[in-house]
């Protein structure tokens, strides 16, 4: 880390911002370890039950024969990664996945799609699958690509709750991941989605060759949207045989816990989600992500088509570590 100006770890706010500069954000990122979650847990506690995790589940609906070159990604269709193409689900069986999740304890219920942008049939099958998850008592998230405004309309008024479309890394480095869509293509849809009045889960991607500064613009994005997502997914690079980014030098777990903390700072009203990676991170390090701010993780064996811990594992840590699920996705202002 380059030395940065010193930030005491007693100067708290939790004023919700959208103006942050880049020599901020890196001053948080240079604070002594125990100064920077020191600071990011006090702020997490002016806004959430700091013992409490908000529980997700996450099903891939659309599977693989993806038209885009994301580098971290195997359902692309550009890559050898073993990966068996699936169409789109039948509504009964994914309504039957998510009532296992929530009898596994999952609050919230997400749906995804390997499109670049779904066909207006497509979202009318999803607009069913959204109304039955709901009908079980569940939040609703789907990511699906891009939309148009008609698309977005269409979910809003089946009754999305929140949409999800990750930033993935900063503008800078965004072309050396993917060439397929644009980084204001991105924006663009989370405009969209939010000019609709759906909710917005938005994070990105760290551990993909990135720099400190990538991280820092990654974070600045998500801040200075005009406002913050509800959900911030923040995901370890999970390494695919077959992908473009298999190889990529790991990333140190201290830095990864500590843009979980730098995000709780910037967002401090938002869900911060462990989500991607999980399942090759210790007990240990994921607890340290949750006193830093993570308080949302996705419950089950998959995320999409790669590895997450066990639900009975994560109940055990859970028991351990004394916490508990439930919770809205946004603290009141």
């Amino acid at each position: 880390m380059s030395a940065s100006p010193a930030i005491s770890p007693t100067q708290q706010s939790t004023t919700t911002r959208h103006d942050w500069q880049l020599d901020e954000v890196q001053a948080l990122y240079a604070l002594p370890f125990n100064d920077l979650i020191f600071k990011a847990q006090t702020i997490h506690r002016e806004n959430f039950d700091p013992n409490e995790i908000q529980v997700s589940s996450l099903l891939s609906i659309k599977t693989g024969s993806c038209s885009e070159d994301c580098g971290y990604c195997p359902q692309s269709a550009r890559y050898d990664s073993d990966l068996t193409p699936e169409a789109l689900m039948p509504v009964d069986v994914v309504l039957k996945a998510a009532q296992k999740a929530k009898e596994q304890g999952a609050s919230r219920f997400c749906m995804g799609a390997a499109w670049r942008q779904p066909k207006d049939r497509d979202i009318e099958r999803v607009v069913e699958m959204v109304q039955g998850v709901k009908a079980l008592g569940m939040e609703t998230c789907v990511t699906l690509g891009m939309l148009t405004d008609t698309q977005t309309a269409r979910l809003k008024e089946g009754g999305l709750d929140y949409y999800n479309h990750n930033l993935d890394t900063s503008e800078d480095y965004y072309s050396e991941i993917i060439t397929t869509r644009t980084y204001q293509d991105r924006l663009d849809t989370l405009a969209r989605v939010r000019e609709a009045g759906i909710n917005v889960c938005c994070g990105g991607i760290v551990g993909m060759g990135e720099s400190d500064v990538d991280r820092s613009k990654l974070l600045i994005e998500l801040a200075n949207l005009p406002k913050h997502p509800e959900s911030v997914p923040v995901n370890m690079l999970v390494q695919v045989e077959g992908t473009p980014l298999m190889g990529t030098e790991a990333l140190d777990p201290l830095i990864f816990i500590r843009t979980i903390a730098v995000a709780r700072i910037m967002m401090p009203k938002s869900r911060v989600r462990l989500s991607a990676g999980r399942n090759n991170m210790s007990d240990e390090m994921q607890a340290l992500c949750f006193l830093a701010g993570a308080n949302s993780i996705f419950y089950g064996d998959k995320l999409l088509t790669t590895d997450n811990p066990m639900t009975s594992h994560d109940s055990r840590l859970f028991e351990r570590l004394g916490l508990h699920s439930g919770g809205s996705s946004y603290a009141n202002d």
